[in-house]
């Protein structure tokens, strides 16, 4: 894949540190990794955004950042009262492009779910995979409640015919419990799509140099890492 669209099921998913550890085993990998946050919020002018946070995580990726809007909202909303020109799905898709011609993977992380929206047409970051004709990875919480909002962002990106590449816990917990270790079984069913990584919790809190390190082993094979969902299954799940 040259462009892989990045999003979560909600917020406060994992969203930022899943897409730095892409990025990150990517760049381990050899490839030359592009990062486009399409719309920050809830940042100021001169605060560091996620794509800056990618960037200190993950080590020398390129980022691109579309828009800023100083309120913690959805995109359509926080231009709205900003006053400013909101950011449409078309522009995403154009700048993704562009970057995907000068770099080996180019990676598009959303703001929140799949169908928050960005404009006051309702532009979704859906709309500009679909424009990009890019798969989707879908980043969900471990415990309880994200069996249904990881089916029915699936549902959404089928309907939308969309390839899902699969999904990625954003953060797994030291303790799981039981309703955390039966979803590790359950994930891959609901979401029609395989488990591709479980990144630890705290893994945003480690040092650039051991998350570049580790990052490798909390993404499979297909995010060029060396997980294994099978080993990760028997001693995790139930």
């Amino acid at each position: 894949m040259t462009v892989l669209v990045i999003t979560g099921t909600g917020t406060e998913v994992g969203k930022t540190v899943t897409t730095a550890a892409v990025a990150a085993t990517a760049l381990a990998a050899g490839r030359t990794v592009a990062v486009l946050k399409a719309a920050q919020t809830g940042v100021l002018p001169d605060e560091p955004g996620d794509a800056a946070e990618v960037a200190r995580l993950a080590g020398a990726v390129s980022t691109a950042e579309l828009a800023r809007y100083p309120d913690p909202l959805a995109p359509a909303t926080a231009a709205r009262r900003a006053g400013r020109a909101p950011v449409r799905p078309w522009e995403i898709a154009e700048a993704a492009a562009k970057l995907a011609t000068e770099h080996d993977l180019v990676l598009v992380e959303g703001a929140g779910g799949l169908l928050v929206r960005f404009d006051a047409d309702g532009g979704t970051l859906a709309d500009a995979a679909v424009r990009l004709g890019a798969p989707v990875l879908v980043v969900a919480t471990a415990g309880l409640g994200t069996l249904n909002t990881t089916e029915l962002t699936a549902r959404e990106l089928a309907s939308r015919g969309l390839e899902s590449a699969g999904v990625v816990i954003g953060s797994w917990p030291d303790s799981p419990d039981l309703a955390t270790r039966c979803n590790v079984t359950d994930l891959p069913e609901v979401a029609g799509a395989p488990l591709l990584g479980a990144l630890p919790a705290g893994a945003g809190a480690l040092s650039p140099a051991g998350f570049r390190a580790a990052a490798p082993t909390w993404l499979a094979p297909r995010l060029n890492g060396t997980w294994d969902a099978a080993e990760f299954g028997a001693r995790e799940a139930l």
